[in-house]
């Protein structure tokens, strides 16, 4: 049976944005439609268990991968979401949510070996606390604090902070934020202190994003990387192609630093085009070499 450097979990979504002059696009979404590409491309061994209804099947051709490295988890519904964007650069939206799928419970997890699980949630809901637990139990874990802190209420996303961080934040491996969700759940504004205190809390390596930089901190290093894109044309996605690029180059044994590099090279070289992203490793490295040069 073939070995796996990660899995990723988590519900794909149709999705509607709208920008900030009007202008509609529909397109398949979620952290694990945006992860999955950015770790294949980085050179990892990647299945994908995606959590959709099974009339949406298409979503799962979108991934272009080879059958036997993904999986549909079955839902009643597929998550539904709508973006309206109110600036070029799309840092201020508004998000509902018309639909979300079930939540993902243990029984529904693959039986493949896998080194790290990657929870790519999208709302409060999709993983159950059972599921950290048994994902524990199987090997590395790994997260995005979106999916504990965003929640759906009557279409409505609100986030509140998440009430068992304390219990599950040591069973992190690797935890990614975003610099608002980092402020939700400790209370602080600045991103190094932010870093330092979910790290005290027990995640073992943190990453925290923003539209400036890429910080990561293991409680030793405390490292940073500037994003350089030189257009913002495809900024949805930008914390989940940079944490899929991130993990898996943690996985096939890069450094922290090395591993911070690319994966703020790949979202930057990501930002410039809408979509996920559809580059190489190759491609990456050349903008490593242009852009990161030292």
């Amino acid at each position: 049976m073939k070995a796996y450097d990660l899995m990723i979990i988590g519900p794909a979504t149709r999705d509607l944005n709208i920008d900030y002059t009007g202008a509609e696009d529909r397109s398949t979404g979620g952290a694990v439609t945006f992860c999955t590409p950015a770790a294949v491309a980085a050179g990892a061994k990647v299945f994908a268990a995606v959590k959709i209804a099974p009339e949406d099947g298409d979503i799962i051709d979108g991934f272009h991968m080879e059958a036997g490295d993904i999986a549909l988890l079955p839902s009643e519904k597929t998550t539904l979401m709508k973006n309206v964007y109110f600036t070029p650069d799309r840092e201020r939206r508004n998000a509902s949510c018309p639909a979300q799928s079930g939540p993902i419970l243990p029984e529904e997890i693959p039986e493949v070996p896998c080194k790290l699980y990657h929870l790519a949630g999208l709302l409060y809901g999709d993983f159950p606390n059972e599921l950290i637990e048994a994902l524990h139990e199987k090997g590395m874990v790994s997260a995005d604090a979106q999916g504990f802190l965003r929640h759906n209420e009557n279409g409505s996303l609100c986030f509140h902070d998440w009430k068992d961080k304390l219990k599950y934040l040591p069973y992190m491996d690797f935890l990614k934020t975003d610099a608002a969700e980092a402020e939700i759940l400790t209370g602080l504004t600045d991103r190094m202190e932010a870093a330092k205190q979910l790290y005290a809390w027990g995640a073992k390596e943190v990453l925290i994003s923003h539209n400036t930089e890429m910080l990561a901190y293991d409680g030793r290093e405390l490292l940073t990387c500037p994003v350089k894109a030189r257009n913002l044309s495809g900024r949805t996605g930008r914390g989940d192609t940079t944490f899929g690029a991130y993990l898996a180059m943690r996985m096939i044994g890069a450094g922290m630093g090395e591993a911070l590099r690319y994966a703020t090279a790949c979202v930057s070289l990501k930002m410039e085009t809408p979509g996920v992203f559809r580059g190489s490793r190759a491609d990456v490295e050349d903008y490593i070499r242009t852009f990161y040069a030292e």
